[in-house]
């Protein structure tokens, strides 16, 4: 019996809130759940799908030898890196339409819409040719051993040509989870994905009419996927001839609006240094990884990919999350951003669980999936016990953080990615993988002590309420 009474004080609305922060109505347990499952499922398939999308392509190119997954490998924090500037004005945009949302206020949301778009397109265009000319010293500095740094250079300099693509679609959809609609999105990159692995089994082994491109192949799929997903993500605000929220044929001005701009500089310029800190920290520890050999940086990838289930089940939830803060922050009802957030962190909760025992019970098999190499399979089996104790921890932190952000509250988050990312784990990193003479095992330490870390710092300024009473 009380187990019973603890999950339903645990599970249940009504004990979610303390009587003194409630302001309003509250919804009932069922309206509560069903109104974040509805905002956060398509996020979550979104984000699982990409992650399984990105593991098919890991295992495609993994067909090739463990150098070809190294050489791809070695391109992701570069890439992450290049893009920080577009990824930051899109914590601006969802946090900033999603108020006006709020508020009711339409043609602030799509004024903040095409504002967004020029801004995207233009720094992509900068950050892609930046990309394509700097190429062989990125590889370089990322670790790329004389066996693989021709392969990442040319690799990475196809994925560049697609980064405004990339910009553009990812900034619409950042304005469409504002205003709720998570959907576009997960349809988006679905589609973009299913083109990619289309592409990748065509090109990386020149199936029927196509040439036999190895990785270059691999990098040119990823590409079409990206026009792909551009254009599909433009036809989904260009409703001239159907009711929507976001209209890039509404009369809303072209032309910039300060207090639009302002507004979306106020919270992507602490994103920025947020996305920059946690960029240079994991790119050092990647290079850390990569100095321990080819095959431990191959290891490293595969179980990367794996440990994206994970966080795509917390980036689903802090989606949800971050659209309904910002809402309901915009409609005067912070108790309500209280609630969804307790909400999405229950739900997380059931799920890594069930994410946590597939790691301790799948740790083989999962790894095998990638690569039949017995000595990676026996490392990455090590390394998902440590990925399992994981789970629930960077879950919470990621939807923590999301609710953050979804409030505008990114200065904190940057100086706890700046402490934790740039900081304490490259440090750790060394320490346990060199003079302790850990290993790989010894990066896998250092990455779960660095969320539990960042999950502490935001949990604890969440308690404080002080992100509540940010103006946009």
């Amino acid at each position: 019996m009380q187990r019973v009474n603890f999950l339903y004080k645990l599970f249940s609305c009504k004990y979610m809130l303390k009587p003194k922060d409630i302001v309003g109505d509250i919804p009932s347990t069922r309206e509560g759940y069903l109104t974040t499952i509805n905002m956060a499922w398509p996020s979550i398939v979104e984000s699982v799908l990409v992650s399984l999308m990105a593991s098919v392509d890991t295992m495609m190119v993994g067909t090739i030898n463990p150098e070809a997954i190294a050489a791809v490998g070695l391109t992701n924090q570069p890439r992450f890196i290049i893009m920080a500037a577009i990824l930051s004005l899109n914590i601006g945009m969802t946090a900033v339409v999603s108020r006006r949302k709020g508020a009711e206020d339409y043609n602030g949301a799509n004024s903040c819409l095409k504002q967004g778009m020029i801004l995207s397109l233009l720094f992509s265009v900068v950050l892609s040719l930046i990309g394509i000319i700097f190429a062989n010293p990125l590889m370089f500095i990322a670790g790329a051993e004389k066996d693989i740094i021709g392969l990442s250079s040319n690799y990475f300099k196809i994925i560049m040509v697609g980064v405004p693509f990339t910009a553009l679609g990812l900034t619409i959809n950042a304005s469409q989870r504002g205003v709720g609609n998570t959907r576009i999105s997960m349809t988006t990159n679905l589609t973009a994905n299913l083109v990619n692995v289309v592409f990748n089994y065509l090109l990386i082994n020149g199936v029927w009419i196509f040439p036999k491109m190895g990785v270059a192949g691999a990098g040119v799929a990823t590409v079409l996927g990206n026009i792909v997903a551009c254009f599909y993500s433009i036809h989904s605000v260009w409703t001239s001839k159907k009711v929507s929220y976001l209209d890039l044929t509404s009369k809303t001005s072209w032309k910039f609006d300060k207090q639009t701009i302002l507004s979306l500089l106020n919270v992507g310029s602490s994103a920025m240094v947020e996305q920059v800190f946690m960029r240079v920290g994991f790119f050092v520890y990647a290079i850390m990884v990569a100095k321990l050999g080819t095959l431990a940086f191959a290891t490293h990838q595969i179980c990367m990919q794996i440990l994206n289930l994970s966080f795509a089940v917390g980036d689903g939830f802090s989606v949800a999350a971050s659209s309904l803060v910002g809402q309901n922050l915009g409609a005067k009802r912070p108790d309500l951003s209280k609630l969804y957030v307790s909400i999405c962190q229950r739900l997380a909760l059931i799920v890594s669980t069930v994410i946590f025992l597939m790691f301790i019970f799948g740790q083989y098999f999962l790894v095998s999936l990638f690569t039949n190499d017995k000595q990676v399979i026996e490392e990455g089996a090590k390394i998902l016990i440590i990925m399992a104790f994981t789970t629930h921890i960077q879950t919470s932190q990621v939807i923590i953080s999301g609710c953050l952000r979804g409030a505008g509250d990114t200065k904190y988050i940057a100086i706890v990615s700046f402490i934790s990312v740039a900081l304490v784990r490259p440090t750790l990193t060394w320490v346990l993988c060199f003079p302790v003479g850990l290993g790989l095992i010894g990066a896998w330490i250092a990455l779960l002590l660095d969320q539990s870390m960042r999950f502490i710092s935001a949990f604890s300024r969440f308690l404080g309420g002080k992100w509540t009473k940010i103006k946009l």
